[in-house]
């Protein structure tokens, strides 16, 4: 099937989707769940991991390594894009997104077979850093491979729409790893689930590898690549091309700005709020996954139609129009989930009962605590507590006020059991939590991220030529949503652990999504029915 990919094209009338077309958003789409699946697995079960893979002693310092070994996967990205996106812009797209989906299938039924930090020790530990990096790597080639490759297939006035459909693959990817580990856990019990449960989800990941491997051997190459390459016009140094040409590289630097906006609410909306709720609210994770789950598919269609109706208005206005609202409204939404989800943390928040006083205190990410004061602060944050921080001279000092109590030095029974006396609640009361707002409010940066995923896909083809589309967008979105959306949880949780105030490191996504609004509307140029086969 030929497809004609010109300006024209805007005026053809509307039609159904041909047989073609369908099957290859069908496999496209089919791939990119598994290996989403595959990469959020691990988020669904980040706060096991800290006692899994990581030295006991300090569970603060356990849970940010889970998370930063969960970034770390984000952080790996670019490199999979320079290295698949070169390839993809070599020898075709169909043949390089093939083999990241292999890789992403062989790394993350790794994890599921992995001895623990009790049985191996540091191995465990370095063993699953470095299949997340495998994994990382996979999804860094998988994205840039398939947005160019559906693309490619779609007639211009239906790309918006036809791309979206591989954006709802991330949530899905979500909401599927959500929906396994809730149904283990809703025949095993929390003993089983901790000791060998953990592992299943990783493990049937394989049925879906086999499947997606099967689909996409079926497919043919992208009919602008195939012409490409038929008349000898491909680059011979897509990496080069990309990123010495001014005029490609500033494009280059827009969509990083753009997917950095999109990392800040994607890893808000997607990840933060699931550990915020449970983690600092203390709501159960059971409550938690299932909440988000439900936000999940019903954000699900509004993929669709952000993508659609980019195919009509422009991309650009949608997606600024998520970046302002996602800076203007995490603040609020944060503390309205503390307000409607543990109204009795919310009440002893206000008080500003806790004070820490100390001289030694260095606010240690990793590692164990050294000083009274490193093990106090580490406790609070773990037990999602804020405190203020006044600093002493005496090196020796560690004061701990709580309310109407004083306390020296460390000590976990005597820290909780004040708490407990100030009014500080161990866990939500499930009476007390307002669900139906909770559920809104998980909803809410969620809903902006399908504004401005949805027409990403479209936006970052038609941005760039066809002969280093891919190796061109496919390292400034995943430097962009990659490292601010995969470090978005470590960052702010890190930024709380060190300023006491549990709300202070989402100023982090609100910045940046501040700053990708204000450059957006300044310098991003509308790409709505751009001919994708120059």
């Amino acid at each position: 099937m030929t497809i004609s990919l010109t300006r024209d094209e805007t005026r053809a009338p509307a039609s159904g989707m041909t047989a073609e077309e369908r099957k290859v958003i069908l496999a496209s789409s089919f791939g990119a769940l598994m290996e989403w699946y595959d990469f959020y697995i691990y988020a669904a079960l980040a706060v096991y991991f800290g006692a899994l893979f990581f030295p006991p002693g300090n569970e603060s310092a356990a849970f940010l390594a889970s998370l930063a070994t969960f970034g770390a996967g984000f952080l790996i990205r670019p490199v999979g894009a320079l290295l698949f996106g070169r390839l993809g812009d070599l020898i075709g797209r169909k043949y390089t997104f093939l083999v990241t989906i292999l890789l992403m299938g062989v790394a993350t039924v790794g994890v599921g077979v992995l001895p623990t930090y009790q049985q191996i020790g540091i191995t465990a530990t370095v063993l699953l850093v470095l299949l997340r990096l495998l994994q990382g790597l996979a999804l860094g080639g998988e994205v840039g491979g398939a947005v160019t490759y559906v693309a490619e297939h779609s007639p211009v006035h239906k790309r918006g729409l036809y791309t979206s459909s591989l954006q709802t693959t991330a949530t899905l990817g979500l909401l599927s790893s959500l929906f396994v580990v809730y149904l283990l856990k809703t025949f095993l019990t929390e003993t089983e689930f901790r000791a060998w449960g953990w592992r299943i989800p990783f493990i049937v990941s394989l049925v879906m590898l086999v499947i997606s491997v099967y689909i996409r051997g079926k497919l043919h190459e992208s009919p602008v690549f195939a012409r490409m390459k038929a008349s000898n016009a491909t680059s011979k140094a897509p990496i080069r091309d990309s990123f010495t040409k001014w005029e490609n590289l500033k494009s280059v630097l827009l969509l990083f700005v753009v997917a950095a906006g999109l990392g800040a609410i994607f890893g808000t909306g997607h990840f933060y709020s699931m550990f915020f709720v449970n983690k600092t609210l203390h709501v159960p994770i059971e409550t938690v996954h299932m909440l988000i789950a439900i936000a999940l598919v019903v954000a699900t269609p509004c993929y669709l139609f952000f993508g659609w109706l980019s195919d009509r208005i422009g991309r650009k206005y949608i997606m600024m129009a998520a970046c302002l609202l996602a800076a203007v409204c995490i603040q609020p939404v944060f503390k309205g989930l503390t307000h409607y989800a543990n109204p009795a943390l919310e009440q002893f928040q206000q008080q500003g009962a806790v004070q820490v006083t100390a001289g030694d205190c260095k606010a240690r990410l990793f590692g164990e605590p050294v000083s009274a004061c490193d093990k106090i602060r580490g406790y609070l944050t773990d037990l999602g507590v804020g405190y203020s921080f006044v600093p002493s001279g005496n090196p020796a000092q560690a004061e701990l006020r709580i309310g109407d109590h004083t306390l020296q030095g460390f000590d976990r029974n005597a820290i909780k059991g004040a708490l407990v006396a100030a009014g500080w609640p161990e866990r939500a009361d499930p009476a007390k939590m307002n669900t139906p707002m909770v559920f809104v409010l998980l909803l809410v940066p969620i809903l902006f991220l399908a504004m401005v995923y949805g027409p990403m896909a479209a936006f970052m083809v038609e941005l760039f030529p066809a002969r280093v589309r891919y190796t061109s967008l496919s390292l400034p979105f995943h430097l962009g949503a990659g490292w601010v959306g995969g470090m978005l949880s470590f960052m702010v949780t890190a930024m709380n652990v060190s300023s006491g105030d549990v709300y202070f490191g989402l100023w982090y996504p609100v910045v940046i999504a501040g700053l990708a609004f204000i450059i957006g509307m300044v310098f991003v140029p509308e790409t709505r029915g751009r001919d994708l086969a120059t």
